[in-house]
């Protein structure tokens, strides 16, 4: 492509005199440029792509976009661009030919929630008989394709090649998950959303959005613009004060749910089970009965907003009752472990304190004789949260495990002592070994007893001294209930 079409729409610092250069791609990570590939220098957490220029250049990259001046002395063609970032989402937006605009891109962003919301809309969609793409935290996939899931939300380039391999396997809807991050990074400018879901927010994040208030600012921009103007639609959780909020100034047409408050889709009853909930939804056009595999209260606030991007899209209620109803398993989202023991494993991501507090309140709703958890708190990460989780493990548990989560370059028992702050009674245990952790909080479980494993969720690795280990809470659950006894590798679930 002619790099004129490549980098245009983007702001440019002087006049860079460019000729009628042919690039054949757009990268961003200098270990993996091609020859012949628009390189554009983008400066990111831990280090900065200006220092790889370089290397870029030996792999055969043609041009560089950069914010920094041209060096002396270096002979590549440079353009200086005023944000990096946004010059490359916009450059792939342009190499990749404008791919959202063929798709109807739904974004859902919030602290929690959006992968059991992505899972819901994904189900009903292909039950209405549509080719659906998902983008998100467990995977990406679409029509016969599926890949891991690097971060929640793609980088903007990958995202972008993402979105025009979707509308080669002529997919109708992209679900997108779309994290702070993200929309601070600019990955999802130059993206064309049809339809953005605000689910809520609660502490997270806050060792890089330093306040609450700039946490909600990041979330937002999915609201106002990301390069095509607003969505078409904003769906909003009227339970959130922020979403109450944001529903007051939000451009354009919007849409709401809430648990207890009057809103466009609520619920009306439920019945809460250990397999799954019975609901009666309040839809603008009438009622919907319907089952659900989710499990908690919380869900509730998931299904609703997935119900309200489905009706949206003009789907009739039986298309979306078949299509909840088929939504199975979504992975590490209050995930039972069961090898035919007569307690209960529950897996989930609960990760931070919003969210651990709603998965042991579930628990506690369904009346266990004792509710045990194994948790801890990712290092690098967030550390005004670690003494609250502790606060809540005890507050809402009979017996707490305290453990290792992700310590990525931190000392895990640091980790574990800011989580001690919070407990006010002796009636915890920390083990450093998760698999020991893990084992030792099993083996205390009874009939009736409730046993979370809180944290990792989905996850199948652990960061331990900047080294990654193979980890996965499902399959240490697995195997310590073998050891015991129960059940084997062929009929665990």
């Amino acid at each position: 492509m002619k790099l004129r079409n490549v980098i245009k729409n983007i702001e440019i610092k002087g006049d860079p005199q460019i000729s009628d250069i042919e690039v054949s791609g757009v990268a961003y990570d200098s270990r993996k440029v091609k020859s012949e590939e628009l390189f554009v220098a983008i400066k990111g957490q831990e280090t900065d792509g200006n220092l790889y220029v370089g290397q870029a250049t030996d792999l055969g990259a043609k041009v560089i976009l950069s914010e920094n001046l041209k060096p002396l002395g270096s002979r590549i063609p440079w353009i200086q661009v005023a944000q990096g970032r946004r010059a490359l989402a916009q450059a792939a937006d342009n190499f990749y030919s404008h791919p959202t605009l063929d798709l109807r891109l739904i974004g859902i962003t919030g602290t929690n929630g959006k992968t059991s919301t992505s899972y819901l809309i994904e189900s009903i969609l292909k039950e209405a008989g549509m080719r659906v793409g998902l983008l998100g935290t467990v995977g990406y996939r679409g029509p016969e394709w599926k890949a891991s899931a690097i971060r929640t939300t793609p980088e903007s380039s990958d995202l972008q090649r993402f979105f025009r391999n979707f509308v080669k396997m002529q997919c109708s809807d992209v679900v997108v998950e779309v994290s702070s991050h993200a929309l601070m990074m600019e990955r999802v400018y130059a993206c064309r959303f049809r339809t953005a879901v605000f689910m809520n927010l609660t502490p997270d994040h806050l060792d890089y959005h330093n306040s609450m208030h700039h946490y909600f600012n990041a979330k937002r921009r999915l609201f106002f613009d990301t390069g095509y103007g607003p969505p078409d639609l904003s769906i909003i959780n009227l339970d959130d004060p922020w979403g109450k909020s944001l529903s007051m100034t939000v451009p354009g047409r919007h849409t709401t749910f809430s648990l207890s408050e009057e809103a466009d889709f609520q619920v009306l009853e439920y019945c809460l089970g250990w397999t799954g909930t019975k609901v009666n939804l309040k839809l603008p056009d009438g009622e919907l009965e319907v089952t659900t595999c989710l499990v908690g209260r919380f869900n509730l606030s998931n299904l609703l907003a997935a119900v309200a991007v489905a009706s949206s899209l003009g789907l009739d209620r039986g298309v979306l009752k078949k299509g909840i109803e088929k939504c199975k398993l979504i992975p590490g989202r209050f995930e039972r472990i069961d090898c035919g023991q007569d307690f209960h494993v529950i897996v989930d991501y609960a990760h931070t304190p919003d969210a651990l507090e709603n998965i042991l309140k579930t628990a506690r709703q369904l009346q266990p004789r004792k509710l045990l958890i194994v948790f801890g708190c990712g290092g690098d990460r967030d550390q005004s949260k670690r003494s609250l989780m502790g606060s809540i493990a005890e507050k809402w548990s009979d017996f707490v495990m305290v453990t290792s989560d992700n310590p990525r370059s931190e000392n895990p028992l640091e980790i574990i002592l800011e989580i001690q702050k919070g407990f006010h009674s002796k009636n915890y245990k920390v083990h450093l070994d998760r698999l020991q952790a893990i084992r030792d909080i099993i083996k205390l479980a009874r009939k009736k007893d409730v046993v979370i494993l809180a944290g990792k969720g989905h996850e199948s690795e652990q960061q331990v001294a900047g080294q990654f280990q193979y980890f996965d809470d499902r399959q240490a659950a697995r195997m310590v209930l073998q050891e015991m006894g129960y059940g084997n590798s062929a009929n665990a679930q």
